[in-house]
């Protein structure tokens, strides 16, 4: 069974009504990324975040997975398919996608705010219960903080991605500009002669070899099956 891994971006949840965060405005919702996407402003100010995110998290619930999302999640039928996201929405694995890399932590969990990368002090939220009083906290004492990963942080889950990129059969980039490191930088671990397609409506430059589909995520993905699958 052939092997596709895909990578995705804020694109891949534009049709779903949930708008992902960084912008051209480098505005989160109207806040500066300074102030709710990184570490001194979690220090600074934790009730603001909490309350930041649980705003988001609302959203997100209220979100669906649109077709795009539904037809990666039927290639598992007749394909090994691993999708690694940009995105810190859940909407692929609430489409079905049962094998899912989150590069920048997701938005349904919380977590330690000394120890993130803890799973004994991760919870999963769910839509009845998505809202963080502010002041909660972990199991270790310190307060919850969203399972996000913030800007100037590291990326654990970078290492995951770069091994399953490096076993592709072929290779599906959605909805990224591919600015955004390190995981623009996964294109280098493909194998060479890997079929690689970018499938996004904006002109996107880069250095590797693509075949670019220059449409949105569910047209992108309709024409990419029809036509190279």
């Amino acid at each position: 069974m052939k092997k596709i891994v895909f990578l995705t971006g804020s694109g891949m949840s534009v049709e779903s009504g949930f708008k992902t965060f960084r912008g051209n405005d480098g505005l989160w919702e109207n806040y500066p990324v300074e102030q709710v996407a990184t570490h001194h402003g979690w220090e600074e100010n934790p009730t603001l975040l909490t309350n930041f995110y649980n705003g988001l998290r609302k959203k997100l619930f209220q979100a669906q997975p649109n077709e795009g999302h539904k037809l990666i999640a039927e290639l598992e039928k007749n394909y090994e398919v691993v999708v690694i996201t940009q995105n810190v929405d859940n909407l692929h694995e609430r489409a079905g996608s049962s094998n899912v890399i989150h590069l920048h932590g997701v938005l349904s969990k919380v977590c330690s705010s000394n120890d993130p990368d803890n799973p004994r002090y991760q919870q999963e939220l769910t839509a009845d219960n998505c809202m963080v009083e502010p002041g909660t906290k972990a199991g270790d004492g310190s307060l919850l903080r969203p399972f996000i990963v913030f800007f100037g942080e590291g990326v654990p889950m970078m290492e995951p991605a770069i091994e399953q990129v490096q076993q592709a059969d072929i290779f599906v980039v959605i909805g990224t500009s591919l600015n955004v490191y390190p995981a623009a930088g996964l294109l280098a671990y493909t194998k060479v002669g890997t079929p690689t397609y970018l499938i996004d409506p904006a002109n996107v430059s880069t250095p590797y070899s693509v075949e670019h589909l220059q449409m949105g995520a569910t047209q992108g993905l309709r024409k990419l099956i029809e036509d190279y699958l």
